[in-house]
């Protein structure tokens, strides 16, 4: 999470923004009230679109699979966000933490007892396997709601230690435990499928969508048989890292956390006592002493993820394609021009002598034919451009689509988003993470991200337009908005390039990627 997001939630902690989660309250307003399968809740409405949140989905034992959550009795009010899940970050101080009161849905939408069935989104956050949550105000569902009259649903799980750690060596009733936080998403979705008609949602028309981590869910959940049938479409925003976890990688793992913790497989259930922070601790160590720091920018994950088991994880996604359970869903992809990139846009004055100089440090004598190649893709590219572009999730990206477009004739759709954003002297570029404010049309919310132009404004109702038709039909086109999108093959490689300008471009930065990291 980059420092302005950091800063931004520590401001709304400073305010007293409130993120406590439902409350059992009598609420005697019933137009905000819907009764779900295990309690009525109330909730809020602001210009034409009902809110519920905190709502809870699950609840479970530590390392332990989700268990449907207790019911209430009485109206629980779910006007304010709940807790989220455990992790070691500065923007959610432990008071914002709960590891049994994580699990929540947060719902939008535009009718709750009108008996219509609306086209339903739900949202998985970034921050890999690790970190993050439901709350991040740029990816509020009010926006998207109002504008496409969808249902969004937005969802906390199990992260990093608690979600992924592999037990089931030692004992049976952990069979499970490496992928319990993706099975918390399953859960999640489950509780859509027997709930979201009382929020107008439509159960057998459900879309997933994740950016970085969140798109690695996506995939993920692409490849596990207890999600099959539980939703219908798909969408990854910059989430082809490649996850590297077996079960013997993931069974390493714990043994060396194991012995971090002074525990033998006849004291494992004393990890349910020991301290939140002391398993993180024990945990690190045991992954830097494995596989060392993750450098910034390498396409592959090693640590606390969702692990290949046969049974809940068939394989992992992106390797190259996915799992044949999936064949049948249609799925949007893309990515944006600079990710993770160390972007040089800040040098304004940076020439093409200094530029190659540089280069030449990466690609030798081969610097000409780099150059040739990134001029062939980006005509009108600058020296900045030749230094600051992706070069993790754009390979994997048209790797992936090829696989995806070579094992099925489901609707396939990718996206790059080169569109550089204005803020701080337009000095950033096209970073990670940059589409999702334009894809929910949230630029307000996410200014410091994005600037409040009328160019991000423009951009945004594009992009946003057609998330919405590809989460109502399975197809992001939008007449009069954007040009004919036609569907990827490997051949055609046809992209939207999303930009002031948007344009369909064919192929037209494969020989440059192949080039930086050959494509197979």
């Amino acid at each position: 999470m980059r420092l302005a997001t950091k800063v931004f939630f520590l401001l709304l902690i400073t305010a007293g923004f409130c993120f406590t989660g439902c409350k059992q309250k009598t609420n005697n307003n019933l137009e905000l009230v819907v009764e779900t399968t295990n309690g009525e809740i109330s909730g809020s409405f602001n210009d034409s679109v009902y809110a519920f949140k905190g709502i809870p989905y699950a609840k479970a034992e530590r390392f332990m699979p989700p268990q449907d959550p207790d019911a209430w009795e009485g109206i629980r009010e779910c006007t304010d966000f709940g807790p989220v899940a455990r992790q070691v970050v500065p923007w959610y101080p432990d008071f914002l933490q709960d590891e049994n009161e994580l699990f929540s849905v947060n719902v939008w939408t535009q009718g709750i007892k009108d008996g219509k069935k609306r086209p339903v989104m739900l949202w998985l956050h970034g921050g890999g396997f690790h970190v993050g949550a439901s709350n991040d105000p740029m990816t509020y569902g009010e926006a998207l709601a109002k504008k496409g009259d969808i249902v969004m649903v937005s969802v906390n799980h199990r992260l990093n230690i608690l979600g992924f750690l592999d037990l089931s060596a030692y004992d049976e009733k952990y069979s499970y435990s490496a992928n319990v936080g993706m099975l918390d998403i399953v859960k999640a979705l489950e509780w859509v499928q027997k709930n979201i008609e009382k929020f107008g949602g439509n159960p057998s028309d459900v879309t997933i969508v994740g950016e970085s981590g969140g798109g690695g869910k996506v995939g993920t959940l692409m490849c596990m048989p207890a999600a099959k049938g539980l939703f219908h479409k798909a969408i990854i925003q910059s989430g082809t890292l490649l996850n590297a976890m077996t079960k013997e990688k993931s069974q390493t793992l714990t043994l060396a956390v194991l012995k971090n913790l002074g525990l033998t497989p006849n004291s494992i259930e004393k990890l349910d006592t020991i301290p939140y922070p002391d398993l993180v601790k024990a945990g690190n160590a045991a992954i830097a002493k494995i596989s060392g720091p993750r450098k910034p920018g390498s396409p592959t994950m090693f640590g606390f993820a969702p692990s290949v088991d046969s049974v809940v994880l068939l394989q992992q996604p992106f390797s190259p394609g996915f799992a044949d359970i999936s064949k049948d869903i249609p799925v949007m992809i893309g990515s944006t021009l600079n990710e993770l990139m160390p972007t040089v846009y800040g040098e304004k004055n940076l020439t093409m002598e200094q530029a190659e100089a540089r280069l030449t440090k990466d690609y030798g004598n081969k610097t000409d034919q780099y150059i040739s190649l990134f001029s062939k893709a980006y005509p009108g590219y600058t020296p900045q451009d030749l230094l600051s572009i992706d070069k993790v999730f754009r390979p994997y990206t048209i790797r992936t689509a090829d696989a995806r477009a070579s094992e099925t004739d489901a609707p396939l759709y990718v996206y790059l988003l080169t569109w550089k954003s204005p803020v701080d002297s337009a000095s950033r570029g096209s970073f990670h993470g940059l589409d999702i404010p334009l894809a929910f049309n949230t630029v307000d919310l996410r200014a410091d991200w994005t600037g409040d132009s009328e160019d991000a404004w423009k951009l945004a109702n594009k992009m946003s337009s057609a998330w919405i038709n590809f989460v109502k039909t399975g197809n992001p086109n939008v007449e009069s908005v954007l040009p004919k999108w036609e569907p990827y093959t490997a051949e055609n490689g046809a992209t939207m390039y999303f930009d002031n300008e948007c344009r369909i471009v064919n192929n037209h930065d494969r020989e440059l990627m192949n080039f930086i990291k050959p494509i197979k």
